[in-house]
């Protein structure tokens, strides 16, 4: 769907007339258009594999358009961004246009701060607009993520906590199935002590910046919490691949992670050792030893 496409269906559904019937005021005019025709052409210059944005500041008050005075945000505004992260900050003005709204919901594949990376162009776009001051000026980084000069991988994670006294305990087995089926990176609990000398259990989960929302459904629904925390934090992963090693017992897969081209951990997998330990009746420890002595000898 086009930019100006999905503008119309918005306007459309406000006004609650037909796509063809729309008429773009502001957004319309020729400043409007340049600024989405230029936003789009920079866009598929620099060609980024990924956007993420800031959440979004949509100022307070109220806003004079073809319609008269309405509250900010506009009511396009408002629907565009639908999903996205906002907040409402500074002098009472206009802080986020549906151009603006219509071009970063566009292209950000998520909100947050800044993510690892290393930085190789900035960009700046000030405003006119004297914001008593608060900086009226929009600031673009581009650079490139995914891994620091080692050669660890570096991502932003979401970190998901509630603590919890008062849930059968034959939840929490269906509950981190549940986490996991939502998009989880990895789930645990810990024994806590919580008031009136209640043992507890804290439930942390790490997940996905856009996987937060969906995770924290889950615990609403499937726990007796009544409350999330969420803070978002930065994991460092080693780079992790599978080698197939040839052993006495058959072929076992094993899991190595390396980093800046060294290996740091090798592990066989251990669901396949537990399944080669039962077809030739032996203990897991066993077949791990040779998995290991295989991989070892192999490199």
């Amino acid at each position: 769907m086009t930019l100006f496409t999905r503008l119309a269906q918005v306007e459309a559904d406000i006004h609650r007339v037909p796509v063809e019937e729309v008429h773009l005021h502001e957004v319309g005019a020729v400043d409007s258009i340049v600024d989405i025709v230029g936003s789009v052409f920079a866009l598929e210059w620099f060609a980024p594999d990924r956007v993420v944005a800031s959440p979004l500041n949509v100022g307070s008050g109220t806003v004079r358009c073809e319609h008269g005075e309405l509250p900010v945000p506009a009511p396009a505004t408002v629907r565009l961004v639908e999903g996205a992260p906002i907040y409402s900050s500074g002098p009472p003005v206009e802080r986020l246009t549906p151009t603006g709204a219509l071009l970063v919901t566009g292209y950000a594949a998520g909100y947050g701060g800044v993510p690892p990376m290393t930085v190789r162009t900035i960009g700046y776009g000030a405003g006119r607009r004297d914001l008593a001051g608060t900086p009226n000026a929009l600031r673009v980084l581009v650079g490139d993520d995914g891994a620091d000069s080692a050669g660890a991988v570096v991502e932003r994670v979401a970190v998901v906590e509630c603590e919890i006294d008062d849930m059968n305990p034959q939840i929490y087995g269906v509950l981190m199935d549940r986490l996991r089926a939502a998009g989880a990176m990895d789930a645990y609990y810990t024994p806590i002590q919580m008031k009136k000398n209640r043992p507890g259990t804290l439930v942390t989960v790490l997940a996905a910046s856009d996987r937060r929302h969906a995770v924290s459904e889950v615990l609403f629904a499937e726990t007796t919490t009544l409350g999330v925390r969420t803070s978002e934090t930065t994991r460092e992963c080693l780079e992790r691949h599978m080698v197939e090693v040839d052993t006495p017992l058959g072929t076992i897969p094993v899991k190595v992670a390396r980093r800046g081209g060294a290996v740091f951990n090798a592990a066989p997998e251990f669901e396949d050792c537990v399944r080669v330990a039962e077809t030739h009746g032996l203990s897991v420890k066993q077949v791990h030893a040779v998995a290991m002595k295989a991989y070892l000898d192999a490199r």
